[in-house]
């Protein structure tokens, strides 16, 4: 999968590169969710979000990889919008496509993970990009 990587990056050569999650496990559950269509949706903290050059805009290609670093597949943001935690509809939450898909869950996965992030607070803005698979490592 080294060579799709390769492969993608001469494609898409604007693509961000990145992994879902905090660890490589999470990259991996997290790309297989995007791969099989349950995921996407996504969020991170306006914070994390003001710091990255160039900023992901409506329109933006990204390679993600799994947790060994492989591509598995090429996705596309569709739209972005700014939402606080405590804010997080029904919808956006299940559109993230993780656990049973509720808002209960959703609320106690992130709040794990921006607590180790060291950013949590219920108040905070985040960034909640939709996207859009334009291609998969099974894609012939």
């Amino acid at each position: 999968m080294s060579n799709l990587k390769a492969y993608w990056q001469d494609k898409y050569p604007q693509a961000f590169c990145w992994s879902f999650g905090d660890s490589p496990e999470m990259a991996d559950e997290l790309a297989a969710l995007v791969v099989a269509g349950k995921k996407r949706g996504t969020c991170g903290s306006l914070a994390s979000y003001q710091q990255e050059l160039p900023p992901v805009t409506p329109g933006a290609m990204h390679i993600v990889l799994n947790g060994k670093g492989d591509a598995v597949c090429v996705i596309r943001t569709m739209a972005l919008r700014i939402i606080r935690f405590n804010e997080m509809s029904p919808e956006l939450a299940a559109l993230e496509g993780e656990g049973d898909l509720s808002l209960a869950y959703w609320q106690s996965a992130h709040q794990a993970f921006f607590e180790r992030e060291g950013s949590w607070s219920p108040e905070m803005e985040l960034v909640y990009e939709e996207f859009t698979v334009v291609e998969t490592a099974e894609t012939p």
